[in-house]
């Protein structure tokens, strides 16, 4: 070898390594990426536009009219009047009860819904012969009006002429006057919500049980874990998210519970079933206390959207646990 060669050769040993070409992609111009960003917004503003005339412009409008007297002449605020209509609605004591009645409301409902939903659930999806028509019978409540549903129980529930009273008269009980009682007649807003909304609970259970991995139930299984067991330290731990999932979305629907005690009870007898959006609206649109009205309105949302957060939280939690 040459000594060019060998110097060469030894040039080429000792010199650092030649670094890699650059291989991560290349950005995009900033003019491509503008073009793009405002195609996505193109495509969103029906969207927004609409979403700002149904929720934002009411909710502002609302929180306004809170700080406010309103003119019923033409519907718009008049005179600011600070934190008095916040000041009146926590010294009310109508509106405290109210909060309390929605409060024992939904700590009897939700559980309620929850226990029979996911229990209805586990049973439609055993094999058995049936379980298909039933599973369709579930879905008659979803469909039917909230007004509708509370009409009909109240006739259901008639002392006199009502179906429920029939029934239990043949076997030597009653009659009961099921909304007459301050006590009885929470329990039907309770029962009536249940029949409403605990197929809606089903559906969302059945969704999360079928989603459940196979190859887990049947290695409990081979590890002689008995039906109990494989409930109690498989299924139900996979499944905590999916229930606290339903449990968020039936408590914003139950937050709103309006249509059934309105038809049902008129937040009667006294004010033993007074849900507070029932007690808003007598407020607002029957004795034409909109300022009030609206501070109660602002105050139950903030509450709601604490509590949702709240949820929210415990739920990411569990899912990153399980």
């Amino acid at each position: 070898m040459s000594t060019k060669t060998q110097k060469e050769a030894v040039g080429s040993a000792g010199a650092p390594p030649t670094a890699p070409a650059d291989m991560s992609p290349r950005r995009r111009p900033i003019g491509d990426r503008l073009k793009d960003l405002g195609g996505r917004w193109l495509f969103l503003a029906p969207a927004l536009v609409i979403l700002v005339a149904v929720l934002a412009y009411p909710l502002f409008y609302t929180i306004q009219i809170s700080f406010s007297e309103l003119d019923l002449s033409t519907f718009t605020p008049g005179r600011n009047v600070g934190w008095l209509n916040y000041r009146t609605v926590l010294e009310d004591p109508g509106f405290l009860n109210s909060l309390k009645v929605t409060g024992i409301y939904l700590a009897l409902a939700l559980p309620l819904q929850m226990v029979l939903g996911f229990g209805i659930a586990f049973l439609l999806n055993v094999e058995w012969r049936g379980r298909g028509v039933l599973r369709a019978l579930f879905l008659i409540p979803m469909v039917v009006a909230p007004v509708v549903a509370g009409g009909v129980w109240k006739m259901l529930l008639d002392p006199m002429w009502g179906f429920v009273n029939y029934v239990l008269g043949l076997v030597g009980v009653g009659p009961i006057n099921w909304l007459a009682d301050p006590t009885l007649a929470m329990v039907s807003l309770v029962l009536i919500d249940t029949w409403r909304w605990t197929p809606f609970v089903v559906l969302i259970a059945s969704a999360g049980i079928m989603s459940l991995p196979g190859d887990v139930f049947e290695a409990a299984r081979v590890d002689g874990a008995g039906w109990w067991a494989t409930l109690r330290k498989v299924t139900l731990p996979l499944l905590a998210p999916v229930i606290l999932a339903a449990f968020i979305v039936r408590w914003l629907g139950a937050v709103k519970m309006f249509d059934i005690a309105l038809a049902a009870t008129r937040g009667g007898p006294g004010q033993a079933t007074d849900v507070v959006n029932l007690y808003i609206y007598e407020k607002a649109f029957r004795g034409l206390e909109f300022g009030t009205a609206s501070s109660m309105a602002t105050l139950v949302l903030a509450i709601t959207m604490l509590l949702t957060f709240l949820f929210l939280r415990l739920n990411r939690y569990l899912e990153n646990r399980w």
